[in-house]
């Protein structure tokens, strides 16, 4: 760590505050043992994908590791907005996720994916007089949002592969 003590000199918070979110993104929705189809749920508001094993350490019951195998997932619009505060967005590993869940999201890259999109979204809704809540509501309005994600270049889900 770089210290006489073998502390960090910063701390790394794995885990953050959670917004209680229009949608959380819960066990069921990720879990491969979970998924009848083997896949991870498909969201019609999907804003980005990610791709990583739920991993936590430790957990309450005394295990020091717990692995789950994921699929590839993707990340609701729902999930970054907020059910009771209209100015607030979550950005990072602070999105509508179960603690479980939060294993899989809190990754470096689909964090950063998730604080594009919701900068994306924040100058969407100032150029169109809208709040998220009014996004998330509308489904022409979430494709209208998606298109200018795609347009931009974020994936929005993840091609399918079966059969190879």
């Amino acid at each position: 760590m770089g210290t006489r003590d073998g502390l960090a000199k910063r701390p790394y918070i794995r885990e953050s505050r959670r917004i209680v979110a229009r949608y959380t993104v819960v066990e069921q929705d990720v879990a491969l043992d979970l998924r009848p189809d083997g896949r991870a749920a498909r969201y019609p508001d999907s804003v980005g994908i990610g791709s990583y094993r739920i991993d936590l350490h430790p957990s309450t019951g005394g295990d020091g590791y717990i692995d789950i195998g994921s699929g590839p997932f993707e990340v609701p619009l729902r999930a970054l907005v907020p059910i009771r505060m209209t100015n607030l967005l979550a950005a990072a590993k602070n999105i509508g996720t179960t603690h479980i869940t939060n294993g899989c999201y809190r990754l470096h890259p689909v964090e950063w994916g998730i604080g594009e999109v919701a900068g994306s979204l924040a100058a969407h809704c100032i150029a169109t007089g809208r709040t998220p809540q009014q996004m998330c509501e509308d489904p022409d309005l979430v494709d209208e949002f998606q298109s200018r994600l795609t347009a931009d270049g974020v994936e929005l889900h993840w091609p399918d592969v079966r059969g190879y």
